[in-house]
């Protein structure tokens, strides 16, 4: 089981669960000759014509370098006291800052109204700050928010853009502690995305998509030597949110790998999605200073006796929270293919098909763990094009 974690749930142990190891797909489904599957059978299992995706070097428009900030314990959401200053951490999501953002600022929101604040400030204009800052809108407060960069220079902006919940949420010595935090935050970030379905633009949106590999369900190759911990997983827990993956008969879909499973999951947009949060907040009276803090006691100039830090990694050297470890990630953004509406993963390349562009990544890469570096790597984004590309028969 730690064997097919490793090599399928990279990205997001909720979507493993629902899609085992999933890759590219493209091109129109043929007659499977070898498997003896008939084109009835096939429309019986929903099946459907697959648009080819163009998976080329020369169609790289960005690449992109993140660094999770992943916390052993999982995320900081409490309370800590700052000269006059009342400060909410909310921070330390690893690889689920927007799935979990919602539940998280609910929790962080609900702290900060028990300090009696009549008004708010958030630093940070991330996943995790836009939607603490909407929520205490809601709840009646004036709110600003302070921040060195602002959409689309955050780090939020370079994640792949799918629903992962526990991806790299805390490791497996703390998930018995956190299991039951995780798990309303969870929901509670559910219940909000259920009600941005068929916005325009579709900032978040139901996708299918096929996981890929050359083993049967349970049956993994041998588990490479790996930098990374044993992380915790709790999409067991949520199991009941999402439809169940399906097996599809072998040979129904174009692919060189023999076994194929489709899974449905949640997609964010994240350029749309990101631009609905921020004109949402202005919209509403919400406030923006680009502004930068080097040390606690910077804040003490603020004017809101009651903050919320939402910095993610920024935490780290802001707060001098050695807890926080970078996991660094870079993905490729591919030309847009409107005409491709499905998710691929194999156990070592992923790819999501957002309107603002593919998005392809490598999967199960060492030396990511506790790495802060954000330089670009072109040649590594080219191989997992190129990986990509190879998935066809």
């Amino acid at each position: 089981m730690k064997h097919d974690r490793r090599h399928f749930l990279r990205q997001g142990a909720t979507l493993a669960a629902m899609a085992s190891a999933a890759t590219l797909s493209g091109c129109a489904v043929q007659p499977p000759r070898r498997s003896g599957v008939t084109p009835a059978a096939l429309m019986g299992s929903g099946v459907p014509t697959l648009a080819p995706v163009k998976a080329s070097p020369d169609r790289i428009t960005g690449i992109y370098v993140c660094t999770r900030p992943f916390r052993a314990a999982g995320p900081r959401i409490e309370l800590e006291k700052i000269g006059s200053k009342a400060v909410v951490h909310n921070y330390g999501h690893g690889g689920s800052g927007w799935s979990l953002s919602w539940g998280s600022g609910t929790l962080a929101l609900e702290l900060a109204m028990q300090t009696g604040a009549r008004e708010l400030g958030v630093i940070g204009c991330g996943a995790l700050g836009l939607t603490t800052a909407i929520l205490a809108q809601r709840a009646g407060l004036p709110v600003t928010i302070y921040a060195k960069q602002l959409p689309p220079d955050v780090f939020s902006m370079r994640a792949s853009g799918l629903w992962t919940p526990d991806s790299r949420i805390c490791d497996d010595a703390h998930a018995p502690a956190l299991a039951d935090r995780w798990e309303t935050m969870a929901r509670t970030s559910w219940r909000n995305y259920q009600s941005m379905l068929g916005l325009p633009g579709n900032p978040i949106q139901w996708i299918e998509g096929y996981s890929l590999s050359d083993y049967p369900r349970g049956q993994a190759p041998p588990d490479p030597v790996n930098d990374e911990p044993d992380y915790g997983e709790f999409h067991e827990r949520v199991a009941d949110l999402t439809p169940h993956s399906v097996d599809l008969p072998p040979g129904s879909l174009p692919f060189k790998q023999h076994y194929t499973r489709r899974y449905t999951t949640l997609m964010f947009n994240i350029s749309t999605y990101a631009h609905m949060l921020v004109t949402d907040f202005l919209t509403a009276g919400g406030k923006i200073q680009v502004r930068e803090f080097h040390h606690p006691g910077d804040l003490l100039a603020l004017p809101e006796a009651t903050l919320v830090n939402a910095t993610g990694y920024g935490a780290r050297a802001l707060f001098g929270d050695e807890s926080v470890i970078p996991v660094r990630g870079q993905t490729a953004r591919l030309i847009p293919q409107p005409e491709v509406t499905y998710g691929l993963r194999t156990p070592h390349v992923s790819m999501v098909p957002r309107s603002d562009g593919l998005m392809v990544q490598v999967l199960d890469d060492h030396g990511q763990f506790n790495n802060a570096d954000t330089t670009p790597v072109r040649a590594v984004s080219e191989e997992a094009v190129r990986s990509l590309a190879s998935l066809f028969a």
